[in-house]
């Protein structure tokens, strides 16, 4: 499913981050994981099954996206 190693592990640490009920947005995990695309690793973890909400944050003139696990904050 994945394509290399890399995004794997990526998904892996985000999917920890996830389900340990903490929520993630781009900044976060490029600061943690080395991710530069998080909706991407986020589509792969959809793909695999898991259940991930999105909301979009709007701040100081900005619009991003933050993930969560579905039933968490």
């Amino acid at each position: 499913m994945l394509k290399n190693k890399k995004t794997q592990s990526q998904c892996e640490k985000i999917l920890i981050h996830l389900q340990a009920g903490k929520s993630i947005n781009p900044i976060q995990a490029l600061n943690l994981y080395g991710c530069f695309r998080l909706g991407a690793r986020i589509y792969d973890l959809k793909k695999a099954g898991f259940e991930i909400d999105s909301r979009l944050i709007h701040e100081n003139g900005v619009q991003y996206a933050e993930y969560s696990m579905r039933g968490e904050n």
